[in-house]
């Protein structure tokens, strides 16, 4: 076709491979035959109010695709994993998006041919499938939403259970109240999902425990489901549907199927499986937990991350007798082209073969198997481990083993910080090693862990063995720097509540080093005033802690948290001197406070020191008239005086000292020919940082047992600071003599540059000749 020879210009090779396949197949199904009529001249017609593309006759395909490809590369820089799955999907993924074209032009076949066509294509898919997952004599539902084939199952289940329900409705579930149980570790929302979507109140929905006495903490207690089930039939409710997991959303773990399967069949009732676990029943060695799920009464299948096809449907297998309750609860249906939501998986199934079903699903299942024995190797870790060891989720944490006797770290509060640690790790894992896809989960007994879960995600990344020893050699180098966290993390909190100024911040999200807030700010401001005085010092606090050549990060915290105005300090990389890193935020706190004290004090001293200013020349004003004389005032008769009997008066000038805050005579400065000094202002502390080596970064501690950093041989920073501050500062000598005098003011303050630019600014007066 004339678009395909542009193809080759294309940029995206997906999408030029797309327009490729989709040619060839449109040319074999037509069997070459073009139309042989001549294009028609058609009648142009222009909106002026249709926006864009549409305007004028339309576009050729290569330019659309150049605009989905724009599109798609628009947020390259932010969503690049995404750009990287859909380049990654491979041949087999070619074949599944082929088949959504392929599904639109079958659509328009006779419907006699489209519906063999669509019977041979759904019914081969899912003999297929039930003999791949050793689910024999099935039935199967292929959708979009993977809990959409659970909420038909419900429906077959409800016109199953209640006679008259296709003719009363509401009124054959008010009189009999059905009831849906799912497992405690089920994912999130399930329940509320059916209910809505069947018109039940949320009464109908039971939760079942887990075990937490015997078995996995992640299993459903099959005694806890037992006396709910006799509660529900005595209450007078009709127990309906059992979800199960053959892998748990949260760590992978299986239920006990056969025990369940046997308590479902005792009280009639039905029995859905889900989860990723069913994956494994397409290897040669199914677990016996996993191979109970074979005799459920359905389960749901995701085959597009098990495989790595993007846009194939979920598949729900069920078994059935009867095909009119299937037909009303919308399991199966008359219209052959809701069947062909089967062509994409039957393409891509024959594409891939038996042997490369199992290879990709084998692939995933040896993948998490060394990533748990690389972990059995790795200290301060553990693991979530299913019983059988044979879940191709892996769920890991770090915990801290403790020390010896003479630790001072709280392992109460450790435990609390753990969470946080553990999100870190997740982060920084994912960030460094994306191709293995790991992800954190909050497990409801053992906090936040880092999760590995390369069933849903391996397929589509291409995760191998490598990628796997890259993650554990990426754990094995953050553990000494969350160690080293955690030691450093109670000394932070004593050194920052020893130190005045600073506040510490209790926040146990935050995984690193600590929050702590300068809080010096005078307790004689109103609570608006202090607020905006205490966030203009730390935004400048943290401006300035930013600029300091160190390992340690700093930020003003989470977007969303809940506190404000503080400073988070992050990972301790190395051995960090806390008192100096301490010491010096004080310091710089008290630097930035002061120079927006002096520069408040001298903006009000100006302003009183022009009013006075102000008075004092008007008062001057009047003297001179009353020794001159009114004749003397008049411009023309005053100059005649002046030239004939001159006054011989001393200038009688003003100067304004910002120093003192007063205005002074400048009889002084005539007199000598130089300006008086007044007295210096106080000097704002400075950092002193202690002695390091050469190329040694700041708060870094060499050793923790230096002698060097011995408190019977060191003096902290804090009491330098103090020594500063207490000692004189001595009087700089002129190497030249002084200049001629200057009506100027001086400002003695080198700390702001606002400060230097009201030093310019004076007020003097000169008598009038």
């Amino acid at each position: 076709m004339e678009g395909h020879r542009a193809f080759p210009q294309m940029v995206d090779p997906t999408l030029a491979e797309m327009g490729k396949n989709l040619n060839e197949a449109m040319k074999m199904l037509e069997d070459g035959q073009k139309s042989a009529e001549d294009e028609r001249d058609a009648k142009k017609y222009t909106r002026k109010d249709i926006p864009g593309p549409l305007q004028g006759s339309g576009q050729n395909m290569v330019s659309i695709l150049q605009l989905v490809q724009t599109l798609m590369n628009e947020d390259e820089e932010e969503d690049s994993q995404s750009i990287r799955r859909i380049q990654n999907v491979g041949e087999q993924g070619h074949m599944a998006l082929l088949g959504h074209s392929l599904a639109a032009y079958i659509s328009v076949l006779d419907k006699d041919r489209l519906r063999k066509l669509t019977t041979r294509i759904l019914s081969d898919t899912t003999v297929w499938l039930c003999r791949l997952f050793r689910y024999e004599n099935g039935s199967a539902y292929y959708h979009e939403d993977d809990r959409e084939g659970l909420l038909k199952v419900c429906r077959l289940v409800i016109h199953s259970r209640y006679d008259d329900y296709t003719t009363e409705g509401f009124n054959v579930l008010y009189n009999k109240q059905p009831v849906i149980y799912t497992s405690g570790a089920s994912r999130p929302g399930l329940g509320q999902y059916l209910c809505n979507q069947l018109g039940l109140p949320l009464s109908c929905l039971r939760r079942v425990p887990c075990n937490t006495m015997f078995g996995s903490q992640h299993q459903m207690d099959v005694a806890a489901l037992d006396r709910q089930l006799k509660e529900d039939k005595e209450s007078g409710k009709l127990p309906l549907l059992l979800v199960a997991n053959a892998g748990t959303p949260g760590a992978g773990h299986t239920d006990k199927l056969a025990r369940l399967k046997e308590l479902c069949h005792q009280y009639n009732i039905w029995l859905h499986v889900e989860g990723v676990n069913l994956a494994t029943l397409a290897l040669g060695y199914v677990s016996a937990p996993v191979l109970a799920a074979t005799k459920c009464d359905s389960m749901t299948l995701t085959l597009g991350p098990w495989l790595g096809l993007p846009a194939v449907p979920a598949v729900t297998l069920y078994r059935h007798e009867d095909p009119s309750l299937s037909l009303a609860a919308g399991l199966t249906t008359s219209q052959p082209v809701e069947k062909l939501r089967a062509l994409p998986l039957w393409l891509s199934l024959q594409y891939l073969g038996h042997n490369g079903i199992v290879e990709r699903i084998k692939h995933a299942s040896q993948l998490s198997q060394r990533l748990l024995e690389d972990l059995k190797d790795v200290t301060s870790f553990k693991t979530s481990v299913e019983p059988d060891g044979n879940s191709p989720v892996v769920v890991f944490k770090f915990f801290y083993e403790g020390s010896g006797s003479g630790s001072t770290i709280n392992l109460s509060t450790i435990e609390r910080e753990s969470d946080a640690m553990n999100q870190w790790l997740g982060e920084q894992l994912a960030a460094l090693i994306p191709s293995c896809a790991v992800d954190t989960v909050e497990l409801e007994d053992e906090g936040v862990c880092v999760r590995f879960n390369p069933m849903m995600t391996s397929a589509a990344l291409g995760t191998t063995i490598e990628d796997v020893d890259q993650l554990v050699e990426c754990v094995k180098v953050k553990i000494p720097i969350i160690h080293n966290t955690l030691q450093l993390k109670e000394e932070f909190r004593l050194e920052v509540e020893r130190i005045a100024g600073l506040t510490y911040v209790v926040d146990y999200s935050w995984a690193g080093l600590g929050v702590l807030r300068y809080d010096h700010v005078s307790e004689e401001l109103d609570g608006s005033r202090r607020e905006a005085e205490l966030e203009k010092i730390n935004v400048s606090l943290l401006k300035k802690l930013n600029e300091l050549e160190s390992d340690l990060s700093f930020s003003s915290g989470p977007e969303f948290g809940a506190e404000k105005n503080c400073i988070y300090i992050g990972m301790a990389t190395e051995d960090v001197d806390v008192s100096e890193l301490l010491e010096t935020i004080a310091v710089m706190g008290r630097e930035i406070e002061e120079n927006s004290k002096l520069l408040e004090n001298m903006t009000e001293v100006v302003r009183k020191g022009i009013l006075e200013a102000e008075v004092q020349l008007q008062k001057a004003n009047e003297e001179r008239l009353l020794e001159e004389g009114v004749l003397r005032q008049i411009p023309l008769v005053g100059s005649v005086l002046n030239w004939l009997s001159p006054v011989q008066a001393t200038p009688q000038g003003r100067t304004f000292n910002l120093t003192a805050g007063s205005l002074e005579s400048t009889e002084i400065t005539y007199a000598s020919k130089a300006q008086a000094n007044g007295t210096s202002p106080p000097p704002t502390p400075s950092l002193g940082h202690a002695k390091r080596h050469p190329g040694q970064k700041l708060f870094k501690r060499l050793s923790r047992n230096s002698d060097a950093m011995s408190e019977t041989s060191s003096i902290s920073h804090l009491e330098e600071v103090e020594n500063l501050e207490a000692s004189p500062t001595p009087e700089p000598q002129p190497d030249h003599p002084p200049e001629p005098p200057a009506p100027s003011v001086e400002s003695h303050s080198e700390e702001s540059h606002e400060a230097e630019a009201l030093d310019t600014k004076t007020v003097e007066s000169e008598s009038l000749r």
